[in-house]
């Protein structure tokens, strides 16, 4: 069974969804391999991925605004504070989200629907750059 992999590398300048679909499609069409699975990891703890709609940007305002909501930055909720009051809520929202996802591919372009795109959530306040492994497996 061929395999293809490849990392990603994603610049952000604070909380928020970052759309790498792009990148994702231009991997698995270069890979030459017709039809398999696509699998997407974060290889970060206060940072995460979602599949999520990328029609309509109040969508991915009202998710950072929901997050925010859920999870306070108060410093004082937390026993884990030595790396800033968004560290420890940083490690809770990616928590509740996922580190990794599994997106099946054919003919060569992994199977989102219409309005789905592949987000980095980044979680911290600062900029930070992650990294976002990529393996294609199939036939």
């Amino acid at each position: 069974m061929p395999h293809a992999q490849t990392q990603l590398q994603i610049s952000t300048h604070g909380q928020g969804l970052y759309e790498f679909t792009r990148d994702a499609v231009a991997f698995c069409e270069g890979a030459g391999i017709g039809a398999g699975l696509l699998t997407v990891y974060c290889r970060h703890t206060s940072a995460s991925l979602t599949i999520q709609e990328n029609a309509d940007p109040d969508v991915i305002v009202d998710l950072n605004d929901f997050f925010k909501r859920l999870v306070s930055e108060d410093p004082a909720h937390y026993r884990h504070t030595a790396e800033g009051p968004d560290d420890m809520p940083a490690h809770i929202r990616s928590a509740l989200t996922d580190v990794s996802l599994s997106i099946p591919v054919a003919d060569g372009r992994p199977l989102l629907g219409t309005w789905q795109g592949i987000y980095l959530f980044e979680h911290r306040i600062r900029p930070h750059r992650r990294t976002v492994a990529l393996h294609l497996s199939g036939d």
